[in-house]
């Protein structure tokens, strides 16, 4: 059974996409299509507010492009204050900005110090205005800008015609909502009401939703477990899986 994944591949020195891995184990062969691309920018801006850690308590994350700007400012610069920088990752298992806001607020109080909030420039306005609410003070800083693949059409294109309809297609972002949808419906036609739909977490969801897509599933966090335990309750009620 063939679902269809929107995203990018896992970095090929890290092994196989676990999300691929995942779904092979339950028999779905799974292929990726990468959606974005990404440019980084305000990097030296970025190494300036790095380069002075005392000014912040903390960093906040909510996407691996805003880590991997992190990555690139240490490795363009060997200044011995940046390698002593280390970073020790809490509340990473939120799953989305509503619930990682109220774990910000639960251990945080309101202080004079900032927490830095690498970011992209189409980020929800979701977690600053929570923490805001609660006084509890948030730098923002677009590092980076989202774009639609320049192989995207082509990639899509190609997959319809070698190798069919999916039985699903996974949504990873609502930018990948926006630049996917149009292609897909040309290339599905009829068929596309056949195609079970699912999202990788509930911010992607409302965008398909709002799109018009019929959510068939969402993960209940965004983990290849969680992706394939929901699609196989979409795809195979009678014989569905359980995640712990």
């Amino acid at each position: 059974m063939k679902v269809l994944l929107l995203k990018d591949p896992k970095d090929k020195e890290s092994g196989p996409d676990p999300y691929v891995k995942e779904l092979g184990l339950y028999g779905f062969e799974a292929t990726l299509i990468p959606v974005l691309s990404f440019e980084f920018v305000s990097l030296e801006d970025l190494f300036e507010k790095l380069s002075h850690p005392e000014r912040y308590r903390g960093l906040v994350f909510t996407s691996p492009r805003a880590l991997e700007a992190i990555k690139i400012c240490l490795r363009e610069n060997s200044k011995n204050e940046m390698e002593e920088i280390g970073l020790s990752p809490q509340g990473e298992k939120s799953g989305n900005a509503e619930k990682l806001a109220e774990y910000i607020c639960s251990r945080e109080k309101p202080r004079s110090s900032s927490l830095l909030f690498p970011c992209g420039a189409l980020k929800r306005e979701v977690l600053p205005t929570a923490l805001k609410e609660k006084g509890i003070p948030l730098e923002s800083l677009t590092v980076y800008q989202t774009a639609q693949h320049e192989h995207l059409q082509q990639s899509l294109s190609s997959y319809f015609s070698q190798q069919g309809i999916p039985a699903s297609i996974v949504f990873f972002s609502p930018s990948g909502v926006k630049f996917c949808l149009q292609h897909i419906q040309k290339l599905s036609g009829d068929s596309a009401n056949h195609i079970k739909f699912a999202a990788i977490g509930p911010t992607t969801a409302e965008a398909m939703e709002a799109a018009g897509i019929p959510v068939s599933c969402t993960a209940e966090s965004p983990t290849p477990q969680d992706l394939t335990a929901g699609l196989q309750k979409a795809l195979h009620p009678q014989n569905c899986i359980l995640s712990d």
